[in-house]
């Protein structure tokens, strides 16, 4: 037990939501975690919330509308995340190939034959070079000049191949949608990958193991959604892990870590964050994944609220004991925090592309 418990500290000091760790800027939250998941665009600025001291929203719009630092791709596991922009291009080099290949059966089960994809491809570089960012909708409707259906999942799949193939990525916000940009306006290649092939694998095992550290192959392997083979190969290409010791014990470090975070997804197992009778409260099913009361990185409810103003509410687990008086505290801190920051002048969209 007190391995497991030690694993589980080191884990969340990691990714910075424990052992008091917080970065400073959305730049430095990246930097340490790499990606932070962002299918669901709010969940992912409170994902930088969380990481970071004092983050306000204007300063995460600023990084990925005006400064560029940060950009949302499907990266790992074919998953919308953010990114550094300086990580953007070998990522995608990496992953985009992997998931246009996974994705192949799925053009064809919707009739959307090899010629149609390539007239799609350039339909969609040319609007957005014409025009400047164009929303999902917009460039749906421009497709629909090619005979693709206004509704369904065709133009979604068309949009995304164009973006895994490095034609475009994702933009600025505009009125609460995202919109799609040229890639190479928007982050323009400033000279050769700084990794390719296996050394980018490794890269990616490196910056994975001192972001979701202590882990193994197979929480890699979880966590990336490269091929078993070269994402073994990566990881055992790196150092021997030096074991490190659990932080000093102290106050307990409360988080309010919203849906769909890493620290949820990043193993391949969940019993050293969630207690196995509580799973269904934060994974109930349907892909979900509910926003989670942490303490010392172990999750004891699940959250709710925060958004437009709403307040939050907490639900501890069934037969938990109730919070600590430092532990009420730190839940009311969070809570407190989320309040100031979702009273940001933008209100983010929560569409998914």
């Amino acid at each position: 037990m007190e391995r497991r418990t030690t694993e589980r500290l080191l884990r969340a000091r990691a990714q910075a939501i424990g052992g008091g760790v917080r970065e400073d800027s959305v730049a430095a939250v990246l930097d340490r975690v790499l990606a932070v998941q962002a299918q669901d665009l709010p969940a992912a600025e409170l994902g930088l919330r969380v990481r970071a001291h004092g983050l306000t929203r204007e300063a995460v719009r600023h990084a990925t509308d005006t400064e560029r630092s940060a950009v949302r791709g499907w990266f790992m596991r074919g998953t919308l995340q953010l990114v550094p922009a300086a990580d953007a291009r070998w990522l995608l080099a990496l992953f985009g190939p992997l998931h246009l290949a996974a994705g192949t059966r799925r053009l064809r089960e919707l009739g959307l034959d090899e010629a149609l994809c390539a007239r799609a491809e350039r339909l969609i570089a040319d609007a957005v070079a014409d025009e400047g960012p164009l929303t999902r909708a917009q460039l749906t409707a421009r497709l629909t000049t090619l005979g693709v259906e206004p509704k369904g999942q065709s133009a979604f799949h068309l949009i995304r191949r164009a973006a895994l193939a490095g034609i475009i990525c994702h933009g600025p916000q505009r009125e609460d949608e995202a919109t799609f940009v040229l890639l190479d306006d928007w982050l323009p290649a400033t000279g050769p990958l700084p990794f390719t092939g296996a050394a980018a694998e490794r890269e990616l095992a490196r910056r994975y193991r001192l972001a979701h550290g202590p882990a193994d192959a197979q929480d890699f392997l979880h966590w990336s959604g490269l091929r078993t083979g070269s994402g073994k190969s990566a990881w055992a290409a790196l150092p021997q892990a030096v074991p490190e010791d659990a932080p000093p014990p102290g106050e307990p470090d409360v988080r309010l870590l919203p849906a769909y975070d890493n620290y949820l997804v990043g193993y391949r197992t969940r019993d050293l964050s969630v207690p196995s009778e509580h799973e269904r409260r934060v994974w109930p099913g349907g892909g979900q994944i509910r926003a989670t009361v942490l303490v010392d990185g172990l999750a004891v409810g699940t959250w709710s609220g925060g958004r437009r103003g709403t307040p939050v509410t907490v639900e501890p687990f069934p037969g938990a004991a109730p919070p600590s008086p430092a532990e009420a505290a730190g839940i009311a801190r969070e809570s407190a925090d989320i309040a100031r920051f979702s009273s940001g002048s933008h209100r983010l969209s929560t569409q998914a592309l």
